[in-house]
């Protein structure tokens, strides 16, 4: 039937019905002359390009023969089946082959691609929804075809992409420089942190500052040989300390955690729980991993106290937090622990150690191994710390960052909120997209003087009987939710009839 008067001319029909679609195939492995071909080889990671002209991977025309690999025409839109990157879209800038966790929709007449990408870009969640699986569900090709889809005019189609296209460029270009603003601010942080432990936001805080009684200096063993020898550029009274004094002990998680694996219990401290340039742990929920170990079980000297410290000492090094008051918690082997003494000010030691001239300099700098990078324990002993006299001064410090950087948080939260709402809006132009909403009524009535303007049920007669005419019959399958929905039509699947490339492709 025809849809409201939004949508005069439209018509709902079936993916299915108006487009040929089918997936790829992985050639055998045992086979090392099968990859090193020229033929194009898409993964479904790869589909986050836009449009692909080339891959990581080449098959050769024996792997196609020989698997149910299948060459895409240039111009065919992929779409991921499942895993990690369900839903993802691409289109292909040459001709190429894909795996078998992709699906391949060839071009067709009854429809423009580009509208075809943005209504599944729409319609994306939904497919998510329908899938099947456990941790990561799988949409099947039935799936796909039964999507409904509200098929316009094809001059409405290419009127609609061509404002999409304006109002997502616009969009783009302000998500953009919101961008740059986030960046802009990460490096006005870590200018913040570098004047802060260069003595200079509380150089004039040490000229006024009367030293008394409960001026508490801090005392330290000694200086250990590998610390700078030059303290010309500390202020007058700083000095180069070893980072080994100020923690009573440095640990790392053990291995073998995942036999406590569990859906509640303690928290389970690993490297997705810290960050690199806050003090706070990431504790989202689904960032949370559960552990219930025996009691006196080995691991429990990695019991998290409050106010730890907490390093990555494997991968992306750099990465820290302060433990809050938790009720149990543990740490993983990717995970140090640095319990600190109380002479100090915590949160003066943690902001040099997110410092990027600071400590997460000289942590990268003592890193090892060539594939993955990583510290042990005594590089977490052995890092210089340019400390203050007082605490009183190392207080002061770490009141003139934070005042400096919530004003940091507070644009960073803003600029979070816009390109989030930036996205929500990209959305809503994509849902009245498809309602029929986007276009002015002056758009649709130019629309309509183009020569190619004809109603979709009667574009989709010629489609069908382009069919019987390569054919020479009518296709004997019927589809009974099409014909109730356009009874001026015949009932036989378009996904037969569609032309690609000047060649029609029927379903195998």
């Amino acid at each position: 039937m025809t849809l409201n008067n939004m949508r005069e001319d439209w018509i709902e029909v079936e993916l299915g019905e108006i487009c040929f679609t089918t997936s790829g195939g992985t050639p055998s492995r045992n086979n090392i002359e099968f990859y090193q071909g020229s033929i194009p080889w898409v993964k479904s990671g790869e589909l986050d390009k836009g449009i692909i002209y080339d891959t990581e991977e080449h098959i050769s025309e024996d792997a196609v023969k020989n698997s149910s690999a299948k060459i895409f025409p240039e111009g065919t839109l992929l779409i991921a089946l499942y895993g990690a990157t369900i839903g993802k879209l691409a289109f292909l800038g040459v001709a190429a082959s894909t795996n078998q966790a992709i699906c391949g929709i060839y071009k067709s007449e009854a429809i423009n691609s580009k509208y075809l990408f943005n209504f599944l870009l729409n319609r994306k969640q939904k497919l998510i929804s329908q899938g099947t699986g456990g941790a990561q569900p799988n949409i099947s090709q039935t799936i796909l075809k039964k999507l409904e889809i509200p098929l316009a005019p094809l001059p409405i189609q290419r009127a609609i992409v061509s404002k999409i296209e304006a109002l997502f460029s616009d969009l783009d270009n302000g998500i953009a420089n919101f961008k740059k603003a986030q960046d802009q601010l990460k490096i006005y942080r870590q200018a913040v942190l570098k004047k802060a432990f260069e003595g200079e936001l509380t150089k004039e805080w040490r000229e006024g500052f009367v030293k008394t009684d409960d001026t508490t200096p801090v005392k330290t063993d000694g200086r250990p040989s590998q610390l700078p020898t030059n303290e010309d550029n500390l202020p007058k009274g700083w000095k180069w300390v070893n980072s080994g004094e100020f923690f009573s002990f440095v640990t790392s998680g053990s291995r073998g955690w995942a036999k406590y694996y569990s859906e509640s219990g303690s928290v389970f401290i690993r490297i997705t729980n810290l960050n690199f340039d806050t003090l706070n742990l990431d504790l989202r929920e689904e960032k949370i991993q559960y552990v219930n170990p025996p009691k006196n079980s080995e691991g429990l000297r990695t019991k998290v106290e409050e106010g730890d410290f907490l390093f990555s000492i494997t991968g992306y090094l750099g990465m820290f937090a302060i433990a809050p008051k938790l009720e149990s918690a543990f740490v993983n082997q990717h995970v140090s622990l640095c319990r600190p003494k109380d002479f100090f000010n915590k949160k003066y030691l943690a902001y040099w150690i997110i410092s990027k001239s600071g400590g997460h300099y000289h942590l990268n700098k003592n890193q090892k191994g060539a594939v993955k990078a990583g510290l042990n324990l005594d590089d977490l002993k052995t890092f210089p710390v340019p400390l203050p006299p007082t605490i009183q001064e190392q207080t002061q410090i770490v009141q003139e960052i934070e005042r400096r950087l919530s004003v940091c948080d507070k644009m960073e939260q803003s600029i979070s909120e816009s390109i989030a709402k930036a996205e929500a809006l990209r959305q809503s132009i994509l849902k009245k997209a498809f309602e029929g909403k986007l276009l002015s009524q002056a758009e649709i009535a130019q629309c309509k003087q183009e020569a190619d303007y004809e109603p979709a049920s009667e574009l989709l007669k010629k489609i069908q009987a382009e069919k019987v005419k390569t054919h020479g019959r009518a296709s004997q399958s019927t589809s009974q939710s099409a014909s109730q929905r356009a009874p001026q039509r015949t009932s036989q699947s378009a996904s037969q009839l569609v032309k690609t490339d000047g060649h029609s492709s029927q379903q195998k």
